[in-house]
């Protein structure tokens, strides 16, 4: 496949995606200035990223990077029956062993509440508030898994718009939920496990008329006993762990944060939506590009193709993602300010969102480099690689956490709180949630640096001519850029008492700025869109 293909499939998934989310920060806009950061906030956010966590593991993560190479093998050397066969085949297999995972996840929702959130298990009305939304956004998973597999047949025949527009559906509903009918309920944050739950049936239906005109719409059959569906699960056990290790992360850190002072989780769920915009927009779009492009070099046994591919993937990350760590670390006050601070939302939530938004920026190249570099492994059926990494990295993030956590604690806590309970302190020190920040984002750098090692030692990937000169002009353009920002920042310090207007055209000021100072330095330097077209 030439890097042109590749080019602009990266950008109808990445636009479709930009969409997405856009509409997400305006879902948490609404969900912000409806309900605020609170105890019931933090209950929904967990009962959510349960689910949420699952759907990244098998929408993003272990499903598509099983599915798809064993669907384009098929594609490509077989009769189009067999592959309508796989589809039904695996759409019933999928969906009957997650219909028994969800039933499970519905009966013991306070045990699963209990497990994730023990923070609440002290507090009788936030715990059962928990386990009711848990109920209600737990058969998300089923639905978003299957669509999931439709997203991946439809990637596989190069239809990458489709399923990047997809959770356009699920931000659309989210927003009617905090605006329409929370209003109209007794408890109103009952409100968003009913718009996820409705999300889920619809993201699926959405994309069944597009498998209709593939011809893969086939009702779903039992197929454990076939040989494609069994090498697709036996592929994708241990890429649900290797591919989603962040997710992992981020779930391991909910449990921590329902341990400290409330608000914790929905501080720490804002970081994550500004982390998704770049991350989700380029990452995951380039992830989910390369991986079928991968497939195909290596059932063509073209090494020379695979290392071009990746190689294109690498250093396009690279120019998304690094100015983007900065710019988010530099303007994490003034973006949450201008997007976030309204009706219930206060100047003290701002500044405890900016802190883990800094805090986990820092991650943000690690955490797309990865998403770029599992392919590389997924496309060679290589499964126990990632899986070696992600528990080096899983088991780092715990340790990080305590040393971040124990570093903050005593760097804030009063000489009364160091005396006391530890543990009720934890619930009393406000902005201890930016080590969880700050642990993640180291982890996943031990997670790419142990992967990188391995691709290198397999000898499947040649680094290509002119990284010397891309990485120069990286640093040249991010230079400017950080440059241009600090001096906004200093002609305007402060952003939580400006009027709304005043803070909107102060931050499309200095992103404009930032940015284009960022483009006219990287231009500037002798990059050329070219060079990416040739890769």
């Amino acid at each position: 496949m030439k890097t042109p293909s590749l080019l602009r499939g990266m950008l109808s998934f990445s636009g479709m995606t930009m969409v997405s989310r856009v509409l997400g920060l305006v879902r948490d806009m609404a969900i912000n200035a409806s309900f605020g950061a609170n105890a019931a906030t933090d209950a929904f956010w967990v009962a959510f990223r349960i689910p949420n966590f699952m759907r990244r593991l098998f929408a993003e993560g272990s499903f598509s990077t099983a599915f798809v190479p064993v669907f384009t093998e098929v594609k490509e050397t077989r009769p189009h029956a067999e592959l309508k066969s796989l589809m039904a085949r695996t759409s019933g297999t999928l969906g009957g062993v997650l219909l028994v995972v969800t039933a499970v996840g519905i009966i013991f929702a306070p045990q699963v509440t209990a497990l994730f959130s023990p923070g609440a298990v002290d507090t009788p009305e936030k715990f059962e508030l928990t386990v009711n939304l848990l109920r209600l956004t737990f058969p998300f998973l089923l639905f978003v898994s299957l669509t999931a597999l439709s997203g991946g047949a439809l990637n596989s025949f190069h239809r990458f718009g489709l399923p990047a527009l997809t959770p356009v559906i699920l931000n659309l509903c989210m927003i009617a939920g905090a605006l329409w009918l929370a209003p109209r309920l007794h408890t109103p944050i009952m409100a968003m496990g009913w718009a996820i739950l409705v999300a889920g049936i619809l993201q699926l239906a959405f994309q069944l008329p597009a498998l209709k005109g593939l011809d893969l719409l086939a009702l779903p059959r039992w197929g454990w006993s076939s040989p494609d569906v069994r090498r697709i699960m036996k592929l994708m056990v241990p890429t649900l762990f290797g591919s989603s290790v962040a997710q992992i992360n981020l779930l391991l850190d909910t449990v921590i944060a329902s341990l400290l002072i409330a608000g914790s989780q929905s501080w720490l769920s804002q970081a994550d939506r500004f982390l998704e915009l770049p991350l989700g927009v380029f990452g995951v779009a380039l992830g989910t590009v390369i991986l079928p492009s991968l497939s195909r070099h290596h059932v063509a046994t073209d090494r020379e193709g695979f290392s071009r591919a990746l190689d294109w993937g690498l250093r396009t990350t690279l120019l998304i993602a690094v100015p983007a760590m900065f710019a988010l670390m530099l303007l994490s006050e003034p973006l949450v300010a201008t997007i976030f601070q309204h009706g219930r939302f206060t100047p003290f939530d701002t500044h405890m969102a900016s802190l883990s938004i800094s805090a986990l920026s820092f991650g943000l190249p690690a955490f797309a480099l990865v998403k770029v570099l599992l392919p590389a492994f997924y496309a060679r059926k290589d499964t126990r690689t990632p899986v070696r990494a992600g528990v080096a990295s899983l088991v780092a993030n715990m340790v990080f956490n305590v040393l971040f956590l124990t570093l903050l604690f005593s760097l804030w806590a009063s000489p009364a709180q160091k005396a006391g309970s530890w543990m009720e302190s934890l619930s009393q020190i406000p902005g201890l949630h930016m080590a969880l920040g700050m642990a993640s984002a180291l982890a996943s750098y031990l997670n790419l640096a142990l992967l990188w090692h391995w691709l290198k030692k397999s000898g499947v990937y040649q680094l290509q001519p002119g990284w010397g000169r891309h990485l120069a002009r990286l640093a040249l353009a991010c230079g400017a850029m950080i440059v241009v920002l600090l001096g906004g920042l200093w002609l305007w310090p402060d952003w939580t008492d400006a009027e709304k207007w005043t803070r909107v055209i102060r931050l499309a000021v200095l992103v404009c700025a930032g940015g284009g100072a960022y483009l006219v330095a990287l231009f500037g330097a002798g990059f050329r869109l070219s060079e990416l077209r040739g890769r």
